[in-house]
Order: C-alpha cells, then sequence, then structure tokens
C-alpha cells in the first residue's frame, strides 16, 4: 500500500460499496446473482507512517441499500422487482440497523501489497470477526473485499419455492473508489 499518510474520508462520492449475492438451489436458473449499492455510508481511512498503525472505520445506514444489476434468471430483473428486493432487505431483514466496522488491526504485506484490516463487523446488533485485504496505489485507487456468511449475523439467507431456490448464505462486500487527494 503506497498512499501518503494522513486521514482520508470515503463516502458515496469517492467510492462504491457493494454487496454481491449468489443464487442456488434445484431452480437457481430462475432467481438472479445481484449486485446490491449502498448509498449512505461513510467510511476514515487513518494511514500511519507505520503501516500497522493504519485503521479502517465505516458505517453504512441499511437502508439505503439500491439493488443495481441482477444478473442470471429466466427473465430480466426489472424495476419492480428491484424495488421489491429493496424493500424486503430494508424490513424483513436489515429493519432500519445500522452496519458498522471497527479495523482492529492492520496488517502490512512484506512486498507492499494489501494491507490485511481485520475488525469486527457489527450487524443487527451481531458483533463478528472480519478479515479482508485492502489495496490502495500510488494513484489513490482503493479497492478491497470481504466475504461473509449472513447466518453468522443471524440472517436467515432468502429463500423461495419451497427452498429450491435461494441466495447462498455467503455474500461479499467490496469497496472501489478513488481517495480523495491528500489526507488531514
Amino acid at each position: 500500500m503506497s498512499i501518503a499518510t494522513g486521514k482520508y474520508e470515503l463516502g458515496p462520492q469517492e467510492a462504491t460499496l457493494s454487496v454481491h449475492t449468489r443464487k442456488g438451489g434445484a431452480a437457481a436458473k430462475a432467481g438472479h446473482n445481484l449486485t446490491i449499492e449502498v448509498t449512505s455510508w461513510s467510511g476514515t481511512l487513518d494511514v500511519g507512517a507505520d503501516p500497522a498503525s493504519t485503521t479502517v472505520a465505516l458505517t453504512a445506514d441499511s437502508s439505503s441499500l439500491e439493488v443495481t444489476e441482477g444478473t442470471g434468471g429466466v427473465m430480466a430483473l426489472g424495476d419492480d422487482e428491484k424495488s421489491s428486493i429493496k424493500q424486503s432487505i430494508a424490513e424483513d431483514v436489515l429493519k432500519g440497523g445500522t452496519i458498522e466496522f471497527h479495523s482492529s488491526s492492520v496488517e502490512p504485506s512484506a512486498n507492499g501489497g494489501p494491507l490485511t484490516v481485520n475488525g469486527e463487523l457489527d450487524l443487527l446488533g451481531k458483533v463478528q470477526p472480519i478479515t479482508f485485504e485492502l489495496q490502495a496505489d500510488a494513484d489513490g485507487k482503493l479497492s478491497g473485499s470481504a466475504k461473509l456468511k449472513q447466518t453468522d449475523f443471524g440472517i436467515k439467507p432468502y429463500s423461495a419455492l419451497f427452498g429450491t431456490l435461494k441466495v447462498l448464505d455467503e455474500i461479499e462486500v467490496r469497496i472501489d473508489g478513488q481517495l480523495p487527494p491528500g489526507g488531514d
């Protein structure tokens, strides 16, 4: 990770925070793999002179998730379906709760590659450890991803058609964007 020391404030203007789900089950051909964008969130990347002193924090509004893409499926995912999925996520799954991540340690790679970020994710009042890699290049391009299981947070993955169509338990959360210039 080769970026200047300092504190970087991030949000939807600088980066895209997204959730990616995959479909499964005997009727998986009828379902869609979803890309869901988090439209209201804020994060802080505080880069220390020693990369190990770097900290990462992020807070997201669970009611701000917007389905932006649905791939696969027998039929294209229309606006009505996207709206219905958004409503189901907000009301039945996340129930308006806040999503928060705070790093507990950051480990630099030996060759200047991605940082390994360890921390805790608080989702629906359940706190679980999570580890992910975060990469930022000299031009400030930022990327990272983490995989997590919904059931670790007390979330029952969506299923339909008597369980023959379902969202797989493991989902991926990604961040891609551009760090703002400088750093305070």
